[in-house]
């Protein structure tokens, strides 16, 4: 059996003394977790002495922190029966340790409780299990069926002009579909409000069903489909369909809310020992006064006929009721208690959920929810919509934050306004969003909202300024043009905290198959893409590789940096690949292997592994959620750069407003004059207000390379740097050329003969007892060549000047365009 994280996990909950490196090598040998706990036993009945006699052993420098998540120690924090606990309603800080600086696989192995958090099923997590196991392959199954059928919108599913099954990849679509109806019925159990019915979208296939949407316009006209039978859209249908479904979602989800809370108790379930007692002292009350009447001399006719027929009176009548209501609320109140008691088994649990919620803003909301909407809370409560999304969430392709939400299909979601999402991720980001403080305007666009926003973006773009052209930008020395397209400037957002020399710093790629590929542009009709068009610009690679040298370089000077910036690509898996700067970025660059589809929380687990490796004496691991940083962790500062549509952009968002220690600066890179682009990238800078530690910038067709270093600049270290200073800066960065090659000017081809002979690799060895130049300030050229003197401001001592390598760096291959900007290879050597 090959292990895993959760079945190395499985195997410590059944064998605690067991250490890590056992655990795995018993999995492997294993064809199940039961055979491997038992060889494990056998194993230690043969050699006892294998057998650690405390935990204390393995856990180490963790004892202080994740060490203490025993299911026990949930039993020792009362929670009080009638208010709120406590950590739900204060801030504190984050659980930290200090020493600990074992790995995030060890600290895993060193936990006892997450037995305990697997040992907790509901019907919500069995029906996720279930629904996890296929809902990757049957969304790429989809995408595969649109593509051979020319549809380039999601939200439009093939059809056939008949139900009569066939081959055709569109009825085998169906086909796999009407599969997961179990898995449909089981999850809407699962997510259905009290009062909700669950339908399905095969209404030709079974006569029980409450879909509401049957009688939304199709996408699609018989008039125009294929000598196959497939119908292909039409874009007045298609427009039609998009605004019938915006105002059903619209329709169905006020009523839904409405329902929801008409439905919530109109009491308060945290005071009902108050109220039981005034029902109790009302009924006792009267029925003292009925004795006393009976027992009298002169009962009356009414009275005996009372309690001949068992007439109840209106008190008792009302006493009943209550009570009735109250037996629901103390059911309800019950749930809750047990509920959260399970999730968050411990003291440093509560905190850490307390200080989750106090980052994302929602720490209010959640305490008016859970006073005043306990159906809705507890409904939420069991998504975890109130906790840090679990570690385990972020590597799966399939996980609980990327399930498809289709309100046509019946695919629900959590919340009662569930429609017109996309996914849960979305839905829960946008419920983040909109009960934290100032969010009630806050409301998620839809495909019209969107395009006619996009439009507003496209044509508020403008020129760049002169001041940014260079002669050297990608766009002239590789691709006929000397103009530059229209680019978007946001205003600069001060960062609330500049950057800081303590800071860490990587660098973070996105390598899909289209940053490699030609740029498309897709050519609407109405809101429908009719095609996808070729676009006369540079590579998405080639661009991201030229502002990236620049900015690589800016930034070196600036911090003084002279090893580089960890380097990290991504699609559908993370690499490290190297420590990058301006003068290796060739040879790393070649290294690097473009295609796939890309997932940037792949790409975030391994920053994250990479940050907290580096800095984990002052972090801690949870056992559910993975590195917490503490109060000295220094802040981690991520360049982000993008060039295609990342299918969990909303999954990443909801995570960094809970990592107050990540301060991310997003690239992205478009299509010129392109609705896709602008959509894209009012999305992000719609991210990027929500969040100030977020920053944002874009760049559509041909780029000036001079400007977008300039913007990187700002959001990266958080700081209003004019435009005089940036030009500054980049005087500095112009050095004296190289003795070895001279640089081609202005418009002069590479492919022209160097003035000066290269050296071969025998010659320019520079050994360690070789001299620098006798004077300072010159550089010794061949003899055709005038010596050049520096400026006096950049005469350095030898004390001043840095360490430089043995031998000059590899000249860049003769594709590669040079830059006014780059500064020559160090030929000299300080002592």
């Amino acid at each position: 059996m090959r292990p895993t994280r959760s079945n190395i996990l499985d195997f410590m909950s059944l064998a605690p003394n067991a250490s890590e490196e056992r655990a795995i090598s018993f999995v492997e040998c294993a064809n199940n977790i039961n055979e491997a706990v038992d060889q494990y036993y056998e194993d230690l009945d043969r050699h006892p002495s294998q057998q650690p006699s405390t935990m204390s052993h393995t856990i180490g420098p963790m004892s202080n922190s994740t060490a203490h998540y025993s299911p026990s120690h949930a039993l020792d924090i009362p929670l009080h029966p009638i208010e709120p606990p406590s950590f739900a309603l204060t801030a504190r800080s984050p659980p930290t340790s200090a020493g600990s600086q074992i790995s995030s696989r060890q600290s895993i192995a060193t936990t006892s409780s997450e037995s305990s958090y697997h040992s907790h099923e509901t019907q919500l997590i069995k029906a996720t299990h279930l629904r996890a196991q296929d809902e990757m392959e049957v969304q790429k199954m989809l995408h595969s069926v649109q593509m051979s059928c020319r549809i380039y919108n999601p939200e439009i599913e093939p059809e056939h002009e008949t139900h009569t099954l066939c081959d055709c990849p569109v009825h085998q679509y169906w086909k796999r579909k009407f599969e997961r109806l179990g898995v449909l019925e089981m999850w809407s159990k699962a997510v259905l409000y009290p009062g909700e019915k669950a339908y399905h979208d095969f209404s030709h296939l079974r006569l029980s069903n409450n879909n509401p949407y049957t009688s939304i316009m199709s996408s699609y006209t018989l008039a125009t489909s294929s000598l196959r039978g497939i119908a292909k859209p039409d874009p007045q249908f298609h427009a039609r369909f998009l605004q019938e479904t915006r105002a059903l979602d619209s329709t169905l989800n006020d009523r839904a809310h409405a329902d929801v809370q008409n439905l919530e108790p109109s009491v308060n379930i945290w005071g009902l020992e108050q109220l039981e007692s005034l029902v109790s002292d009302m009924s006792h009350t009267r029925c003292q006064s009925a004795s006393s009447e009976l027992n009298g001399e002169k009962s009356t006719k009414r009275s005996s006929f009372r309690k001949a027929f068992s007439v109840r009176s209106s008190d008792e009548r009302t006493a009943l009721k209550i009570r009735k209501r109250l037996s629901g609320s103390f059911k309800l109140r019950s749930e809750i208690i047990e509920e959260e008691q399970h999730r968050w088994q411990d003291e440093s649990d509560m905190m850490l959920v307390s200080f989750y919620q106090q980052q994302i803003g929602i720490s209010r909301s959640v305490k008016k929810l859970r006073t005043h909407g306990p159906i809705q809370y507890l409904h939420l409560l069991r998504a975890g919509y109130f906790e840090p999304i679990p570690a385990a969430w972020e590597g799966p392709a399939s996980n609980p934050l990327r399930f498809t939400i289709d309100s046509s299909a019946g695919w629900r979601g959590l919340t009662p306004s569930w429609r017109g999402y996309k996914t849960t991720a979305e839905e829960r980001l946008y419920w983040a969003l909109k009960h934290r403080p100032g969010g009630d305007d806050i409301t998620k666009k839809d495909l019209i909202s969107e395009f006619e926003m996009a439009q507003e973006r496209m044509t508020s773009a403008a020129q760049p300024h002169p001041r940014y052209h260079s002669p050297d930008d990608i766009c002239h020395t590789h691709y006929p043009s000397e103009t530059y397209s229209k680019q978007m400037k946001p205003p600069f957002q001060a960062n609330p905290d500049p950057k800081l020399s303590t800071d860490n710093t990587i660098i973070l790629l996105d390598v899909c198959g289209s940053m490699d590929s030609t740029p498309l542009k897709p050519r609407y009709n109405q809101y429908l893409i009719t095609a996808l068009l070729k676009s006369n610009q540079p590579k998405h690679q080639e661009l991201t590789k030229a502002v990236l040298r620049r900015f690589l370089e800016s930034l070196s000077k600036q911090e003084n940096n002279t090893h580089g910036y960890q380097f990290v690509t991504f699609n559908g898996q993370a690499d490290y690949v190297d420590m990058i700067n301006h003068r290796n970025i060739n040879e790393v660059w070649s290294r690097i292997l473009f295609g796939g589809l890309s997932r940037v929380m792949i790409g975030w687990q391994k920053i994250k592994e990479l940050h907290f490796q580096k800095y984990s004496e002052t972090a801690t691991y949870h056992p559910m959620y993975g590195w917490q940083a503490g109060p000295q962790t220094p802040r981690l500062r991520l360049i982000l750069m993008l060039g295609s549509e990342i299918g969990d952009m909303d999954e990443f968002e909801l995570t960094l407003l809970g990592a107050p220690w990540a301060h991310v600066t997003i690239f992205l890179i478009g299509v010129d004059d392109c609705p896709r682009h602008h959509r894209r990238a009012g999305r992000l800078q719609r991210m990027a207000h929500s969040n100030p530690r977020v920053s944002f910038v874009e760049a559509q067709g041909l780029v000036p390379e001079r400007i977008v270093t300039h913007e990187l600049l700002k959001s990266h270290l958080g700081q209003n740097i004019s435009t005089s200073e940036f030009e500054d800066l980049e005087r500095q960065l112009v050095e004296l050329p190289s003795p070895l090659v001279q640089r081609p000017q202005s418009g002069q081809s590479r492919s022209g003969q160097s003035l000066v002979e290269l050296l071969s690799v025998e010659e320019s060895v520079w050994r360690r007892g070789s001299q620098p130049p006798n004077e300072t300030g010159i550089h010794e050229l061949p003899d055709d060549q005038r010596p050049v003197e520096l400026p006096a401001t950049e005469i350095l001592t030898l004390a001043q000047r840095p360490a430089v390598p043995n031998r000059p760096p590899p000249l860049p291959p003769q594709s590669e365009a040079y830059y006014l900007l780059d500064p020559p290879p160090p030929y000299t050597e300080a002592e």
